[in-house]
């Protein structure tokens, strides 16, 4: 088996750990990849959006399947142009990535099909934004509607603050990006991952999480991609988990077959739970990170099964099942993140870490026989126990062996 991922983070390096584990001959490929993915796989360097390119390449070379990972790939168009050469690929067509690729379409579809969500209003100028501004309570969540790598989603605590960064928005603060926006109101709650397996006419959560996206502990400082998370999610309890199938899941699904929307692939919904009244944040259109990290150690049945399923449209067929041990996920970050990002710089005590946890690459490369760091999250490392206080035990204990210069992660992940 021939199986060609795209991307070079710690969700792509994870990704290929789980097929391994499963699939122990499996040739994997990842593009470009990273220090990580090198040490199980063949990196090949191609970028994640020459999608063309990587759609010849894998007939080519034969691929069997192919795993798109970061949202740029799919909104691209990568599995529209796998599909022009009859090639197996796990995530949706461009049209069904615009979930991602434009927060004022995935509002506008959640209001249509009665999804519960927060209030909003779109703008394609500054001055109606910043007038609309004084109808919202604080804080204010600006969105730009774009991708902008994770950092388009501001929450401004004073009016001053929104209209500021609507300004900047419209100004290029985040490209093209920002060429429209979304404000939003504020939900409080508990924040969930729900990452869904879709294959056009069912829909199946994976198992729970939650990740933590602010940079400091105490849910302080700067958002970020995620700086930690943990699975199964307790907020998500046997009534929330109704509210979700009956509130949110059945009226995406069928939203997706009353708009002829063939959706195949991850559908990963981030909720806001208060009151066991689900609320939907955002979707996203692939595997999270630091979501997939936390969950997929976890996964008991085969994912090239699971994907193929998916991809064929029998998804029903196939009983998916997991490891009741629980996991916790702790990202290590580079300096000044996520503001900068430093590069360059010698990670150690790599080869001094035990077999009771997982180790995934993010932004590493390899450099003059030295493994070193190459982008802001650096590495996850993730532990499964019997309980998470356990896991947790073992994932902080295990990352105090990692060194490397500005290195910085959380505290408080996992701390319930």
């Amino acid at each position: 088996m021939r199986i060609l991922i795209i991307g070079n983070g710690g969700r792509e390096h994870a990704l290929a750990q789980t097929i391994l584990r499963f699939h122990k001959d499996a040739e994997i490929f990842v593009a470009p990849g990273n220090a990580g993915t090198a040490q199980i796989a063949k990196n090949i360097d191609y970028e994640v959006t020459q999608v063309k390119e990587l759609a010849n390449w894998a007939k080519d070379n034969k691929i069997d399947l192919t795993v798109p990972g970061p949202e740029a790939a799919l909104v691209a168009g990568v599995t529209d142009a796998f599909n022009e050469q009859g090639l197996r690929v796990f995530g949706p067509d461009k049209e069904c990535s615009q979930f991602e690729g434009s927060k004022k379409f995935t509002k506008e579809f959640l209001v249509k099909y009665k999804v519960p969500t927060a209030a909003y209003a779109d703008f394609s100028a500054a001055q109606p934004a910043i007038d609309t501004v004084d109808e919202f309570d604080l804080p204010i969540v600006v969105k730009a509607d774009g991708l902008a790598a994770g950092k388009g989603v501001l929450i401004c605590e004073t009016r001053e603050d929104a209209k500021k960064e609507i300004r900047e928005i419209f100004d290029g603060k985040f490209g093209s990006a920002g060429d429209e926006i979304v404000l939003e109101e504020f939900l409080t709650g508990t924040e969930a991952s729900l990452l869904c397996w879709v294959d056009g006419n069912t829909i199946v959560p994976l198992e729970t999480a939650r990740d933590y996206k602010r940079a400091l502990d105490n849910d302080e400082g700067l958002n970020t991609g995620g700086m930690g998370g943990f699975s199964p999610n307790p907020a998500i309890t046997p009534k929330v988990r109704e509210n979700i199938e009956n509130q949110v899941l059945e009226p995406i699904i069928n939203g997706f077959k009353s708009e002829n929307l063939d959706f195949k692939g991850i559908l990963f919904i981030g909720l806001m739970i208060e009151n066991d009244i689900p609320k939907v944040l955002e979707f996203n259109v692939r595997f999270g990170d630091p979501e997939t990290q936390s969950v997929l150690p976890r996964l008991r049945t085969d994912i090239v099964e699971i994907m193929n399923a998916c991809i064929d449209g029998r998804l029903n067929e196939i009983d998916i099942r997991w490891d009741g041990n629980p996991s916790a996920t702790l990202i290590m970050a580079s300096k000044g993140y996520p503001e900068t990002s430093s590069s360059g710089d010698i990670i150690t005590g790599l080869d001094q870490l035990s077999d009771d946890v997982i180790v995934s690459h993010g932004g590493t490369a390899k450099e003059n026989g030295n493994i070193v760091t190459n982008g802001g999250r650096v590495l996850a490392i993730t532990a499964v126990d019997q309980s998470i206080e356990k896991a947790r035990a073992t994932m902080y204990k295990e990352a105090e062996k990692i060194k490397f210069d500005g290195m910085q992660y959380r505290r408080d992940i996992a701390s319930l």
